[in-house]
């Protein structure tokens, strides 16, 4: 039965007796994704712009366009199935189903992406475990190929097709392909292992079998990507190679190096006289390490023409200058770390006796006050806010900083650091990201120990106290000691061959650290152990000891 529509100046004309009932729909459908729209994607992008939510946003802008077919796809099937449109073409319903599945398919892959990978990666830099960083591109590089993976056989299934075979001939594949592709199954687990095992992490400079040196750069699914310093190229490593290969990390414990110079010296000359020029030039390069003391007075000495390196129109200092600046600020952070460490001994001492009675408040009181005063020689201060009716107290960077406290002089050290005329642009920002981030995690770091001497009281944390504090000061050691004395320049007779029959064949092992190894892409120690070879072979010469 049709229903007659009756105008002024046209025919009737006929329509079915679903049109208004799905005109009316479809008007709904238009005002309810309009309003979704605005506000989704106005009102909310907007308040993430005002907020510099940069997550919002980039979740709000990948999800426009593919929610918004979503919503027309669902819209017209719910509006088909109501009317009893098309009732007797399945296979279109089937159609919107798969449709709805495929842009839902599409959408998760990218939120994951693109916003999950994300955040997972920033979430990664904000933490000291090295697991993360190995497992982040993993998930990144395989979770999409599942999601793919799942959703093209429920797309498949919605269609009607029968997966029954696909799932044997699947399962026949699987079972071959486990044989052809075991070199790949291998490496996949073999980068698992070094996910747990974490030997590295990204940015590490490790030495391989064959002597080269290179840069951890990723570990992908099948390959280790690594950058070799010397050839300034990439090497894919299958992972299972790279397990079974004895490599030395050259960034671990931490970033200074070990160098190893051997000087021949005549058989006749006096080596005591000849160690002692070697170690005033060790001693006298701004790179090397040593006591800071001994460096300070040798530097003058420095070997190197510095009328050519004086204030340039990007006003750097000379190497001498800024060597000696950051001598200084490097000094002044090791005796704050001194006073620290005094201060953290006696806080330990007086939880130590406080402890054996049992903590009351008044106790962990007087230990918070303590600690507190550890917390201004760091250039913290304490914040308090209202959480659930409570009162809760955790620590910042003090807005009138002293510049005698210990973050000011760690950057006041690695800032006059920037200054080296040697270094390259990129390393201003790896300084700048590698010191920044210790500080973040000492502040972390402190504000877990405040916790635990207000919350003392509480839990078993009472007993611990000492231990926590304790273990405190080892990792604050462990990140921020500057120098320590096995770290000064050895200088050994390596062997004496031939001297009783008149030949001239003593060598001298010089041995002596490198600050940092990853600067000046990573070419810093060799620049540095050239330099400080070179001058030992002059000052040797001049001496009449060089062989």
């Amino acid at each position: 039965m049709l229903t007659l529509l009756q105008t002024s100046n046209f025919s009737a004309i006929y329509l079915p007796p679903w049109f208004g009932q799905g005109l009316g729909l479809l008007v709904i459908a238009i005002v309810l994704g309009f309003c979704l729209s605005l506000i989704l994607f106005w009102t909310l992008k907007s308040f993430f712009r005002r907020s510099s939510n940069e997550i919002g946003i980039l979740t709000i802008n990948i999800l426009q366009t593919p929610l918004l077919i979503l919503l027309v796809i669902i819209a017209l099937k719910v509006l088909t199935y109501s009317l009893n449109f098309l009732e007797n073409l399945p296979f279109i319903q089937r159609l919107f189903t798969a449709g709805i599945i495929a842009v839902t398919t599409y959408l998760i892959n990218q939120l994951f992406t693109q916003v999950i990978a994300y955040s997972l990666s920033k979430y990664a830099e904000k933490t000291e475990a090295d697991w993360d960083d190995v497992l982040i591109p993993l998930i990144k590089n395989t979770l999409p190929i599942l999601v793919y993976l799942i959703g093209s056989f429920l797309f498949l299934q919605t269609l009607g097709i029968d997966l029954s075979g696909l799932w044997v001939a699947f399962g026949g594949i699987t079972f071959v392909l486990g044989f052809a592709l075991r070199d790949i199954l291998s490496n996949f687990f073999s980068g698992l292992v070094l996910l747990v095992d974490t030997p590295f992490q990204f940015g590490d400079v490790i030495s391989l079998e064959n002597g080269s040196v290179a840069v951890i750069k990723s570990i992908g699914i099948r390959l280790t990507t690594l950058y070799l310093i010397e050839s300034h190229c990439d090497l894919l490593v299958p992972n299972a190679a790279l397990q079974t290969q004895n490599l030395i990390n050259l960034s671990r414990p931490n970033s200074n190096y070990y160098y190893t110079i051997v000087v021949p010296i005549r058989a006749d000359s006096d080596p005591s006289r000849a160690i002692k020029i070697i170690e005033e030039v060790i001693l006298s390069h701004p790179d090397t390490l040593g006591d800071i003391k001994k460096k300070l007075v040798a530097i003058d000495n420095f070997y190197r023409v510095t009328d050519q390196l004086l204030e340039s129109e990007d006003n750097l200092l000379s190497k001498k200058d800024a060597g000696r600046q950051r001598l200084i600020a490097e000094e002044r952070v090791k005796v704050k770390l001194e006073q620290i460490q005094k201060a953290i001994t006696e806080l330990v001492s007086k939880i130590k006796v406080m402890e054996m009675q049992g903590l009351d408040s008044g106790e962990i009181r007087e230990i918070q006050g303590y600690y507190l005063d550890i917390v201004r020689m760091v250039g913290l201060e304490t914040v308090s806010e209202k959480q659930q009716g409570q009162k809760s107290l955790y620590l910042q960077e003090s807005q009138k900083m002293d510049e005698d406290a210990l973050i000011s002089l760690l950057r006041s050290w690695y800032r006059n650091w920037q200054k080296d005329p040697d270094l390259i642009h990129t390393d201003n920002k790896v300084l700048e990201s590698e010191w920044e981030r210790r500080i973040y995690f000492l502040i972390k770091r402190m504000n877990k120990l405040l916790q635990q001497i207000v919350n003392a009281n509480r839990g078993v944390s009472e007993t611990k106290l000492d231990d926590y504090t304790e273990e405190l000061w080892t990792w604050i050691e462990e990140r921020f000691q500057t120098y320590d004395l096995w770290q000064s320049p050895k200088i050994w007779m390596q062997n004496v061959s031939g001297v009783d029959f008149g030949t001239t064949n003593i060598n001298l092992a010089v041995k002596f650290f490198v600050d940092n190894v990853k600067l000046e892409q990573c070419q810093r120690g060799n620049r540095i152990r050239s330099e400080v070879h070179g001058e030992i072979i002059r000052r040797l010469r001049q001496a009449y000891l060089y062989r």
